[in-house]
């Protein structure tokens, strides 16, 4: 239950350590949760630009690897970087369209330098600026970005419990049959149970799907044998050029991750009542910026907050870093051995399909808590609302209505979290209200001034 303040019932709270095999069980679920959509865009990058099986299965071994560390750097940190948040890390959606263009036109080295330049630079800058930016990014603004991703993950979650997008069997009745399942047992479990069965409530519903998945037919072993035990990341593995159409291309992104990132910053300490503070939103953009960076000189695809994961540590209400510090050092280990991450992968897009639905609603929620418990929804910030969800999900189920922009504009503005981002920014600044940074702070002037005045006059009387 959430107290006055607004904060959930918290079973563990940021800095507490459940017992070891509870934390690591703990930390497999939030690796369930996010391996699939993780490794996705490897496999979908890979194969547009054509590597072939050897190549595509380092791709996915490094982006394990690097999510893996990127992890355990944000939730302890290493001097200004990371948050110490428990953040799971991974490589988002967001840097598809854009790997696969420029893989396809430039090749992948220019994808990595791209990667390798803009992540650090960019994402640096806004986390080295963040205090004075900090007053543009209310919670109604981060509150409304927290929405749209968990409303934009939702579509994702549906192709996954229908089988995959361009699966053969897409749609069929079994698909949605076991991500009916593992969401009903989740939600079950989450409902009506105490204890580590609650805590585990997605990890329980995804088992039971997978061990209804295997006699059905629908789990492929295959993979398992043909992976090797170890593989060894190679630096420069698909070289470094720098070229500027990609890098631009890649700044505008990395803005996007860096909204995406404060979202889930704020989705994640939305379970405590409170935004994250300054020092938390820094060293959560730094490590997006600076393990994006290094992770390219791999041949690892941009790493950023994950929020499946934001989802999980609102529906369960376990909020530890050590819990996810444990998810990322398993992370670690399957990039490090391409067999056990063969092993996870084998698990049917369908029984994740129902853990995402799931999850996606939860973020949606959580950015909602944000909203309602610090803003008051009157006339002005109802628009705001309306004017940012609406472009946001508009762009989102329509992308085709952008399609006379220019290529790059019409890129930009296809992103739903952009839109929706910007409308709130331009919107929450330019009209009066106590969330604006610009009118809040020339009320406080006056106030101020008035203040001075009247001590003045205070003291002439003396």
């Amino acid at each position: 239950m959430a107290d006055d303040s607004g904060e959930l019932g918290l079973e563990y709270e940021i800095d507490d350590r459940p017992p070891l095999l509870e934390s690591v069980l703990l930390g497999i679920q939030h690796v369930s949760v996010m391996i699939v959509p993780a490794t996705a865009v490897a496999f979908i990058v890979a194969g547009a630009v054509g590597l072939g099986v050897a190549d595509t299965a380092y791709v996915v071994q490094m982006v394990l690897l690097f999510s893996g560390l990127a992890t355990v750097v944000q939730a302890y940190a290493v001097g200004p970087v990371g948050s110490r948040l428990p953040i799971v890390m991974g490589t988002s959606f967001t840097f598809v369209g854009a790997a696969t263009t420029i893989g396809v036109d430039y090749g992948l080295s220019a994808v990595f330098g791209a990667i390798l330049v803009t992540g650090f630079v960019v994402e640096g800058l806004i986390g080295w600026q963040f205090d004075r930016i900090k007053p543009f990014f209310p919670p109604l603004v981060t509150g409304l970005v927290v929405v749209i991703i968990g409303l934009y993950l939702v579509p994702v979650g549906m192709d996954y419990a229908a089988g995959g997008v361009g699966a053969a069997d897409y749609g069929a009745a079994h698909n949605i049959g076991l991500a009916a399942l593992v969401l009903g047992v989740a939600i079950a479990l989450n409902l009506f149970t105490d204890g580590i069965t609650r805590l585990l409530s997605t990890l329980v519903g995804i088992a039971v799907g997978y061990a209804v998945a295997v006699p059905l037919g629908v789990v492929d072993f295959s993979p398992i044998a043909d992976a090797a035990w170890v593989a060894v990341p190679r630096p420069g593995a698909f070289g470094v050029t720098f070229e500027p159409v990609p890098i631009v291309t890649f700044a505008f992104l990395f803005l996007v991750s860096a909204m995406e990132t404060v979202g889930d910053m704020s989705g994640i300490t939305a379970a405590e009542g409170r935004n994250p503070t300054d020092e938390e939103f820094r060293g959560g953009l730094f490590t997006d910026g600076l393990m994006s960076s290094v992770a390219s000189v791999f041949g690892a695809f941009p790493v950023t907050s994950f929020s499946q994961n934001v989802g999980i540590v609102n529906f369960t209400g376990v909020m530890s870093r050590y819990v996810v510090g444990v998810a990322g050092v398993v992370l670690a280990v399957l990039g490090l051995s391409p067999k056990v991450g063969a092993a996870v992968a084998t698990i049917p897009s369908a029984v994740f399909g129902g853990a995402v639905l799931l999850m996606a609603g939860m973020v949606a929620a959580s950015g909602l808590r944000l909203v309602f418990l610090h803003t008051n929804l009157d006339r002005r910030n109802m628009v705001v609302v309306a004017a940012s969800l609406g472009l946001g999900l508009g762009v989102a189920t329509r992308p085709d209505a952008l399609s006379g922009l220019p290529q790059a504009a019409a890129t930009f503005f296809g992103q739903p979290v952009i839109v929706t981002a910007l409308t709130a920014l331009v919107l929450n600044t330019l009209a009066p209200g106590d969330q604006s940074p610009l009118f809040d702070a020339a009320d406080g002037s006056v106030a101020a001034d008035a203040a001075d005045g009247a001590d003045d006059r205070a003291s002439t009387d003396d």
